[in-house]
């Protein structure tokens, strides 16, 4: 009987720390396609059962997306968790190789579920939809300074302006060309979009960031979000539930979809007044119609239709 092999890489830019458990062996590569190739080489010995790698903010897509390719099951975590998970051992020094340890050692017992990393071609639609955020960012900063700008520097204020504007025409140019260069990625933005409230930068912002989006359960998908209302109880004390975590940039997104869809999508407007004629705050009800929202959009996706309303 093999013996089960877990892997923690703790990714840097320039350096990849790993460590492998039960065997306790640990070494640094570098974070290059040379060192990456030797990690799949030298990680063939220990054929792992499950590796686990921090997110980083993108210096962990080539190393995760080369081990995929490998064969062997890879998970991407959140780093608050396995932070959380070294409080809990006690274990408050932190190196790099400690961390990859830690994570080694967080893949082993408490066994994240693999998910795929994503591909170049979705890791670059992602990236161009995280660009036009940025953009409109410095564009809401630049146009809130126009009021009180001063003679001596409103024509570099607008010059500014008017470059970002096109920078954002391009993105969103750049952004179409790719979406209809897929045929999968053109048929789940038809379908996203066929929901009343859901327009095309929602749409964008869901292909790009939930890959996951029609392939698992509606409940699984509203925690991986964040818009999955959490329990706040101890012994008789119930507190208020509360939706955090998740993916912020979907969740933003669907604040504003489902914002629309509250005054022109017929059945979720419906849902949105019941709740507000219980007596449920304004905040808390847009919430529902966003868990709800999210379980249409899923449910689209998943069996390949366009939605439409059921009959009274």
């Amino acid at each position: 009987m093999t013996t089960p092999c877990y892997v923690g890489i703790d990714v840097a830019k320039a350096q990849l720390d790993v460590a492998v458990l039960p065997a306790g062996t640990s070494w640094r590569i570098s974070n290059d396609a040379a060192g990456i190739t030797a990690l799949v080489a030298q990680l063939g010995e220990h054929r792992p059962t499950l590796i686990v790698l921090e997110a980083t903010g993108g210096h962990e897509t080539a190393v995760g997306s080369a081990l995929v390719v490998a064969g062997w099951a890879v998970a991407v975590v959140n780093p608050r968790q396995v932070r959380d998970f070294a409080r809990a051992l006690g274990q408050l020094a932190k190196t790099d190789a400690i961390d990859a340890r830690l994570l080694a050692e967080f893949a082993e017992r408490v066994r994240p579920h693999p998910r795929p990393v994503p591909s170049e071609a979705q890791a670059e639609l992602l990236a161009l939809v995280t660009r036009r955020q940025q953009l409109l960012g410095m564009l809401t900063a630049e146009r809130n300074r126009v009021a009180t700008a001063r003679p001596a520097w409103l024509a570099s204020l607008r010059a500014h302006i008017a470059w970002l504007e096109q920078q954002v025409r391009e993105v969103d140019r750049e952004t179409g060309v790719r979406l209809r260069q897929s045929p999968a990625w053109r048929t789940r933005d038809r379908l996203l979009r066929s929901v009343p409230g859901v327009g095309a930068q929602t749409a964008r912002r869901l292909i790009a960031s939930v890959p996951e989006l029609g392939a698992i359960p509606p409940r699984p998908l509203a925690k991986l979000i964040g818009v999955a209302p959490l329990n706040c109880d101890s012994g008789q004390f119930r507190g208020r539930r509360a939706i955090w975590g998740g993916r912020t940039t979907v969740r933003g997104a669907l604040y504003m979809a489902a914002l629309s869809a509250s005054r022109c999508n017929p059945v979720l407007r419906v849902f949105y007044q019941r709740l507000l004629a219980a007596g449920k705050p304004p905040k808390v009800a847009l919430t529902a119609v966003m868990h709800k929202l999210l379980h249409i959009l899923n449910a689209v996706v998943r069996d390949h239709t366009p939605w439409a309303p059921r009959p009274a």
